[in-house]
């Protein structure tokens, strides 16, 4: 039986576009319903995700819509610093998130969730449609743009990073939020960042 080589010794096989596309579309499914259990139980996150949930309490419209709309500037930005292709694939991932929310109510249906549950896996399936979204090359904006450009030319764990920015997020949702409320916000952020940091190192993942 030949040995089985490290990874750091592999040849990483690029992915196809469609490979790409497809990864992508069932990240950002996955964004839109994190998104709707969050907004069904009261709560916010970190990242773009927790910033539009928190302006939707203030304003009545959509956090899937709001998520592209507060995107639109680091669009340019993410183009920019990663490339034409990152921006492009981030923009379709943005317009797959505001299309799935969009519709996301007419598909499914949540009259009762509890806050727990939708803290944690609300947050984790969040944390797996943006690592998706990432090994595909291309970020959902905001806050995760800054951190993937950092993990890649400073070597910073993307999952510290953004939890960095997290914690200002979740700070200034506390006139929106009780007590408990936050509290879960501060789990559900947990929940993603856990996701990233276990999964999203630099060097661990050899597909590109």
């Amino acid at each position: 039986m030949p040995p089985v080589l490290p990874a750091s010794s592999q040849t990483a096989r690029p992915h196809s576009l469609a490979e790409d596309g497809y990864a992508i579309a069932i990240g950002c499914a996955f964004i839109a319903m994190g998104l709707m259990l969050l907004k069904q139980a009261n709560l916010v996150t970190g990242g773009m995700a927790g910033i539009a949930l928190l302006v939707s309490y203030l304003i009545p419209w959509s956090p899937a819509t709001l998520f592209i709309l507060i995107n639109i500037p680091f669009f340019l930005f993410g183009g920019r610093a990663m490339g034409l292709a990152f921006g492009l694939k981030t923009l379709f991932a943005n317009v797959a998130i505001m299309a799935l929310g969009l519709m996301m109510p007419w598909a499914v249906q949540v009259a009762k969730v509890s806050p727990l549950f939708a803290a944690l896996f609300g947050g984790s399936i969040i944390g797996f449609g943006i690592l998706a979204i990432a090994r595909h090359g291309a970020g959902v904006g905001g806050v995760g743009v800054i951190a993937l450009i950092l993990q890649r030319a400073r070597g910073w764990n993307a999952g510290r990073t953004q939890m960095g920015c997290d914690v200002l997020i979740l700070l200034a949702s506390l006139p929106v939020l009780s007590a408990d409320r936050f509290g879960l916000s501060v789990l559900s952020a947990a929940a993603i960042n856990g996701v990233l940091m276990v999964n999203h190192r630099p060097g661990r993942y050899i597909g590109h």
